[in-house]
């Protein structure tokens, strides 16, 4: 650790510490009485911290700066929304006037990717001691002579997170602004302690710069077997990205963002920011014994005694999370870097029960598919929804995506055709029924299903086409009841299995309407037909 100097940065706090280590972190931050909510340690080691009121993200409140340079470039809209160059000065002076009112900073200084021809360097400015220790655990670590030489980053970001915004602000529309000025490389955080929107604001940066050299960001887990062969798992929250990539026979390169470019793939991360919601060690034993002293526990509640964490508990947020170093995780790969995946799956966890637990994607359906980012909430999950509903999130993560879906479309198939790699979309979801009629589809076949993608077993198997959603599904695969493979098959309700059916094939063409002007003819012929 060092002491650092940000007045080129307009800050004069005296005391900065530059990438200070984990127990000094520690030690300043169970001095810290935030909100009543003392910091802790846990029986594990790990360091229990809380973010007040904000327990997640806030979408609705990110901004992008509308400027020349990058205007044209900008998918505008419900995602990104533009904010005037000025209000983003104004918004950096309230950053400023608050970091420059504290005792103490810290200065954390890491690269974003572990490609070295790819990566770009970063700065978090912040006030919370575990606020720093998260960026540490989130950023790829420099090593000391890299530090030393490591010089101005490409991207600094403000963490004022204490400090509310400003509706008096043109743009600003509650007390919480997360925004961005790709014309200055800077960032700012406002009204929101949540530490993901440190990670996410670097995520967005590296989905806007990475396009622009032609390579894809990718919001995914990647895996590599011990052949070197790597596999990519996009989807959408409760899927099972994260599970299904935490595979013993498979070193983990990844769990949840990288990019894919000439050389292969590549983590964007040098840590991991898990769910740790209902967490045990027997269902997730690589995240279990990942929580140790260096972890940030954020937002869960523990034995006042034992300082054993009940993570059942969800009384605080059901949001709770750990972030850790990635090689905390027994079977990762170091450096997290892998060769051009030749398999691709796309998972969805369908709670109509109707499409089948896998298929076999074309390059078009890939294409549709990607765009489409389907998943499906389910009753219970939030007020008023009493029927499985349909939910699309573009590329598989449209809240962190800057361009127009397209872009990111474009550059997978071209990807895709240039490695010959084979996309599959496997649900994780419902068979025998919809959500609250049939069952979901057990955890073991599912991982028999990507066992055989990944072992190549499946490729050599027959097909059948279905009529509606036009998916290429086996009729065998070892360790799998073909009867399974089948979802009009298991639905003893004909009837309703087509009912549900044509609901979700409406729901997908409604979505699929807002891009058809921008997508070719050929990825239009593979919708679903009713």
């Amino acid at each position: 650790m060092t002491k650092s100097s940000l007045k080129e940065k307009e800050i004069q706090v005296q005391t900065v510490f530059r990438n200070p280590s984990a127990a000094f972190l520690y030690e300043l931050a169970l001095k810290e009485d935030y909100q009543g909510k003392m910091s802790s340690i846990a029986s594990s080691g790990a360091l229990i911290a809380y973010s007040g009121a904000k327990t997640g993200r806030s979408p609705a409140d990110k901004r992008i700066v509308e400027e020349a340079a990058s205007k044209d470039n900008i998918d505008w809209g419900k995602v990104n929304i533009p904010l005037p160059e000025a209000s983003f000065k104004l918004n950096k002076e309230i950053a400023l006037k608050y970091l420059n009112g504290c005792e103490q900073l810290f200065q954390i200084d890491g690269y974003i990717g572990w490609n070295p021809k790819s990566r770009i360097k970063g700065r978090i400015i912040c006030a919370r001691p575990y606020h720093a220790l998260f960026m540490n655990n989130m950023m790829i670590r420099p090593t000391e002579a890299e530090l030393a030489t490591f010089g101005n980053p490409d991207w600094i970001i403000y963490n004022a997170g204490q400090q509310a915004a400003s509706t008096s602000v043109p743009g600003v529309t509650s007390e919480t602004s997360v925004c961005l000025d790709f014309a200055s490389k800077e960032g700012v955080i406002l009204g929101s302690e949540y530490a993901g929107c440190m990670k996410k604001a670097f995520f967005t940066v590296m989905n806007y710069e990475l396009p622009l050299k032609g390579i894809l960001p990718m919001h995914c887990s990647a895996n590599e077997a011990p052949d070197g062969s790597t596999a990519l798992f996009f989807g959408l929250s409760g899927t099972g990205k994260t599970t299904l990539s935490a595979d013993p026979a498979r070193q983990l390169i990844g769990d949840d963002e990288h990019g894919w470019d000439a050389d292969g793939i590549f983590n964007f991360e040098g840590g991991c920011y898990a769910k740790t919601v209902k967490l045990s060690a027997s269902n997730e034993p690589d995240i279990w014994k990942a929580i140790r002293f260096g972890t940030v526990l954020e937002n869960v509640v523990y034995h006042p005694d034992s300082h054993q964490v009940d993570f059942n508990d969800i009384s605080i947020t059901e949001n709770t999370r750990a972030s850790y170093p990635i090689e905390f995780i027994e079977n990762a790969k170091i450096p997290c870097l892998g060769t051009h995946p030749k398999n691709v799956i796309f998972l969805t966890c369908d709670a109509y029960g109707v499409l089948p637990p896998v298929s076999k994607l074309s390059p078009a359906q890939a294409m549709y598919h990607f765009i489409s980012g389907y998943t499906a909430k389910v009753a219970g999950t939030e007020m008023g929804i009493t029927e499985p509903e349909a939910t699309f999130s573009a590329c598989f993560g449209a809240a962190f995506m800057v361009w127009h879906p397209m872009k990111y479309a474009e550059l997978l198939k071209q990807k895709l055709l240039d490695q010959q790699a084979t996309v599959w979309l496997v649900n994780t979801g419902w068979t025998g029924g919809n959500y609250g009629v049939g069952k979901r589809i057990s955890l073991k076949d599912t991982r028999s299903i990507v066992t055989a993608i990944l072992n190549g077993s499946l490729e050599k198997v027959s097909f059948s086409n279905d009529p509606v959603f036009g998916l290429a599904s086996p009729m065998s695969c070892a360790g799998v009841d073909s009867k399974l493979l089948s979802p009009e098959a298991c639905w003893s309700d004909k009837a309703a299995f087509k009912k549900y059916q044509k609901e979700l094939a409406e729901a997908f063409l409604a979505n699929f309407e807002q891009y058809a002007a921008q997508v070719s003819g050929e990825v239009l012929a593979v919708a679903p037909k009713i």
